[in-house]
């Protein structure tokens, strides 16, 4: 571009700017297009991060349930073989061997716990917290509970053989769901109660037949049922709102029964009984009354355990299961059991229905049931 001034002419060159306008133009269309890929490249970056952390939730989650299924299931194997081993040895000792006094082995499972558990804190195996004035409150009635339903559950024990004394226990289960309903709010579903129902049916035909009938017996069982019921409730509701934990709950249940047992022992006369034995001399009877009192307190936290990780119901039912091996085994042990094939037939019921049982609440991965979510009579979902 030139611009003429009389005869003179002087040119303006203005094609190194325009060089620079273009090239600065240029270089913005640079920086821009670097800016855009660099914002997708973070976009992607961020995008990958995003999905590797949901993958790793995923994953966690995924191992978290793992874990606790496996607890569940390890709780419930744990607590049906220490069930089925000290109803084994209980009978052994009071029948087998005709020891006097059921009280007195229920103040022997007593006293192991609260040495077990007491040289545990001791030597900082197991913790829970020390004896305080509201303590007994805190737990209140789980020593009641605990205590009774050892006492009579033994006397049963010793009342009933071992087939009729496991055929009667699955009224328990019935129990154990109403006050799961009533208490915690827990609403079984459909299945669990099919299950329960054909449960029960089995455990009267069986009972329709008993040609040993024991009055007493069936009395100390179905006190038994009762309290076994109210103790897994009970259980479940004090280690949810309850910081004294499970180790707390079973030295404390122990110590606070200690002495009403003893007592109970003194003024029943069982106790002069009990120290006037004669087989206190035979070696395989005091190993077989030690390890009842050992498997008391292994009984106790094996309870407390699989409610922890379960429910009561899956305890009482994983109860009444051992209870299926302990029938059959008592057909030999003890020497009282008459055979009925209504009995058997009514057993055999009990045990297709305790596996359906079984299958429903230990499956990992079940369908989400109608009933398990409507609201229960605490207002909340269950």
């Amino acid at each position: 571009m030139s611009i003429p001034r009389g005869s003179n002419s002087t040119t303006l060159d203005l094609t190194p700017l325009l060089d620079a306008s273009n090239n600065s133009d240029d270089s913005d269309n640079d920086n821009n297009g670097k800016s855009n890929g660099a914002l997708l490249n973070a976009s992607s970056v961020g995008s990958k991060e995003l999905r590797t952390s949901h993958r790793e939730r995923e994953r966690e989650k995924e191992e978290a349930d793992a874990a606790l299924f496996v607890k569940k299931v390890g709780s419930a194997v744990f607590y049906g073989i220490s069930s089925f081993m000290i109803t084994v040895v209980n009978k052994t000792v009071l029948t087998s061997y005709h020891f006097p006094s059921f009280l007195f082995l229920s103040l022997g499972q007593l006293t192991a716990s609260i040495v077990v558990l007491g040289a545990g804190k001791r030597l900082k195996l197991v913790t829970y917290p020390s004896l305080q004035r509201n303590t007994f409150a805190k737990i209140f009635p789980l020593p009641l509970i605990f205590g009774f339903n050892m006492i009579f559950g033994l006397g049963g024990t010793k009342a009933l053989s071992l087939p009729m004394f496991a055929a009667l226990r699955r009224f328990s289960i019935l129990m154990t769901m109403l006050l799961e309903l009533k208490i915690l709010g827990v609403r079984p579903t459909t299945a669990v109660q099919i299950s329960v129902y054909a449960m029960i049916g089995g455990a009267l035909i069986a009972a329709s037949d008993d040609l040993s009938f024991n009055m007493q017996g069936y009395t100390y069982v179905m006190i038994t049922n009762a309290l076994t019921a109210s103790n897994g409730v009970f259980v479940k509701k004090k280690l949810d709102t309850s910081e004294i934990g499970k180790y707390g709950l079973m030295f404390y249940n122990s110590l606070f029964m200690f002495v009403p047992a003893l007592l109970l022992n003194y003024v029943t006369g069982d106790l002069q009984k009990a120290m006037d034995f004669g087989s206190w001399n035979d070696p395989a009877f005091v190993v077989q009354f030690l390890l009842s009192c050992v498997m008391g307190f292994i009984l106790s936290y094996s309870t407390i355990l699989c409610t922890q990780f379960n429910s009561a119901l899956t305890t009482t039912i994983v109860g009444c299961l051992k209870n299926i091996c302990v029938t059959y085994l008592g057909m030999f042990i003890g020497g009282d059991y008459v055979f009925s094939w209504l009995n058997c037939i009514g057993i055999n019921i009990s045990v297709l229905a305790s596996l359906l049982y079984t299958y429903v609440t230990f499956r990992r991965k079940q369908a989400p049931d109608k009933q398990a979510n409507l609201p229960s009579s605490r207002g909340e979902n269950v």
